[in-house]
């Protein structure tokens, strides 16, 4: 086609196709700053700890919602290998490289401007860093892993077999319940063929075991896995400042809690930037409607655009809708928080933006021109979103756990059999050691070596929304009894042998008798021994299957690329053996 530029037509140097990596990467390192410092960030759900066990809840037998299924497990599984606080800078700054570079790798055919505006606009964003703020580690891996599926799907078409690499991205991006359903739109979207059913059969199989450990653990959770429908209210797309909801949604914003939302995205610079996202888009697809630009796979992207934006204005348009949901169908609260899955938004609007670029860049008469503005446009997303800069402005600074923490988890393992609970029975806190009070998921609920008994339940400007996890309810009951002789009589009769309490101004504990082992800024309080809790076997086969499946598909592509190398050998040595 005349005036249209194909991926085989690109040629590069190496220096100039490794300029979208080395450019994603020191402006990812600028993004986190202080994250990458010694220690650990905790924020809101992002909790990592010096060593998670392989434990019945991290697998998903426990009594609460599979939330950290597979993640957990995955990271308990590692943090044996790579010390954990390491592992988390690895996580973060590889999620952001992959996003950055992914991009780049989607519009390959573009001019190497274009690849960089579209590597920036994957990372510097406000659903990357309104993502971060929250702790949402799980969904920025499948994020990253978007693009990447995007691209491996169309060689994969074109070379009318599914990629090598696809299990091992699928597994990536499906790390958690929200992940692994953004993963699942995507690859259907894009590398279903009603031409070819058993092609999309295969992808529907591989997407199903990707997802079966939470899918089956979610399935088979003895709380019937339903959500308080107040939730789909409180966590509709937002507003920011100026941003109506919708407005917010179309330049990857819209998180429901404000705190989060940087403070340029209220003002005049969100209206810019959202403006500018949608004159790009339009442009785009003026160009590509005129046949003067090419998208490949065009439809599977504005399948992902609509899945992704469509739940985002569904949330803020009829969120009762999405309560009911929640309320009537297992699995239903997925879908609560409506800009959680914006992510899927993102390879179309870097391809449109892309392209928008190169018309731009093709009107101007000189290469110093067109460098110029290319480097210009590539800074544009940092300028419109400043505060971005160094972790948020700290706001994701590394913190070390106080000793504490290391003295209670040995006290801990000292304890009689049975499972702990933490006080105070809250989600979320917010101790001082946490960079001056940051909230942050009760951090013991991992750092203890047993299951520990959390607080599931959530209050959102002053709303209660019910928590799933009925075994929770019952403790929540027992701390409600009337003596700290009742108190722990009725929590050693629902299984537990130890109690953990941690003092932070503003929580109030409720006291429970019991011999205390620990006295310090964490206090540890044994009840005597108890019956551990244990999932049925029924539900421990169904998700010792899921997980089998999981790792299959895990280990698929290196089985795959073993047996490549065998047989390739094998057939060098039979013609050595005819020479």
């Amino acid at each position: 086609m005349p005036g249209v530029t194909r991926a085989t037509d690109v040629r590069r140097t190496p220096l100039v196709a490794a300029l979208p990596a080395v450019w994603t990467f020191l402006f990812s390192v600028v993004l986190l700053g202080p994250a990458l410092g010694w220690g650990y960030v905790l924020t809101y759900d992002m909790v990592w700890v010096p060593q998670l066990d392989l434990r019945a809840d991290t697998l998903g037998l426990g009594s609460a919602l599979p939330r950290a299924v597979p993640s957990d497990a995955v990271v308990a599984v590692l943090d044996e290998v790579v010390p954990a606080v390491l592992l988390q800078k690895v996580v973060l700054l590889g999620s952001l490289l992959a996003a950055g570079t992914g991009a780049a790798a989607l519009v390959a055919e573009r001019s190497t401007a274009a690849r960089l505006v579209a590597a920036t606009v994957a990372v510097w964003n406000p659903f990357v860093v309104e993502r971060l703020l929250i702790g949402h580690w799980p969904l920025l891996v499948g994020y990253a892993v978007l693009p990447w599926l995007v691209v491996s799907l169309r060689r994969g078409r074109r070379e009318d077999r599914l990629p090598l690499v696809l299990p091992l991205l699928l597994v990536l991006g499906s790390l958690s319940a929200s992940a692994g359903l953004a993963t699942a739109v995507a690859t259907l979207a894009c590398g279903a063929d009603r031409d070819r059913p058993r092609r999309t059969l295969a992808l529907l199989a591989l997407v199903l075991a990707a997802n079966a450990p939470w899918l089956v653990a979610g399935l088979v959770q003895s709380g019937g896995g339903t959500s308080d429908p107040v939730g789909a209210t409180l966590f509709a797309t937002g507003d920011e400042g100026l941003l109506p909801a919708p407005w917010a949604a179309l330049s990857l914003g819209g998180i429901w809690n404000a705190e989060l939302v940087p403070v340029s995205r209220t003002g005049w610079a969100g209206v810019a930037t959202t403006v500018l996202v949608v004159v790009a888009a339009a442009v785009a697809l003026v160009r590509v409607g005129r046949g003067r630009a090419r998208v490949d796979g065009l439809g599977g992207l504005v399948v992902c655009w609509g899945v992704g934006f469509g739940l985002a204005l569904v949330s803020w348009a009829a969120p009762d809708t999405l309560g009911r949901l929640a309320a009537t169908v297992p699995g239903g609260g997925l879908v609560r928080d409506g800009s959680r899955l914006l992510g899927l938004t993102v390879p179309l609007v870097v391809v449109l933006v892309a392209v928008s670029v190169d018309a731009l860049l093709a009107r101007l008469p000189d290469l110093a021109g067109r460098v110029m503005v290319g480097g210009v446009l590539a800074l544009v997303p940092v300028s419109l979103m400043p505060d971005a800069l160094w972790g948020v402005g700290g706001r994701l600074a590394a913190v070390a756990y106080p000793a504490s923490y290391d003295e209670a988890r040995t006290a801990v393992a000292s304890a009689p059999a049975g499972d702990a609970v933490s006080l105070p029975f809250v989600s979320y806190r917010a101790p001082e050691w946490n960079n001056g009070g940051r909230r942050v998921l009760d951090p013991l609920g991992r750092y203890l070596d047993r299951p520990v008994v959390v607080n599931d339940e959530l209050v959102v400007s002053g709303t209660r929304i019910a928590g799933e996890d009925p075994r929770a309810a019952r403790v929540s009951e027992a701390l409600a009894a009337g003596s700290p002789g009742e108190r722990a009589a009725e929590l050693h009769a629902v299984g537990v042998s130890v109690v953990v309490v941690e003092e932070i101004e503003g929580y109030p504990v409720p006291a429970v008798s019991g011999t205390t082992t620990l006295d310090g800024d964490l206090t540890v309080v044994e009840l005597g021994p108890a019956e551990p809790r244990s999932a049925s076997a029924v539900r421990r086969g169904a998700v010792g299957a899921a997980w089998a499946g999981w790792l299959a598909l895990a280990a698929a592509p290196f089985v795959a690329a073993v047996r490549r190398r065998r047989s390739g050998s094998s057939a060098t040595s039979g013609m050595d053996r005819q020479k």
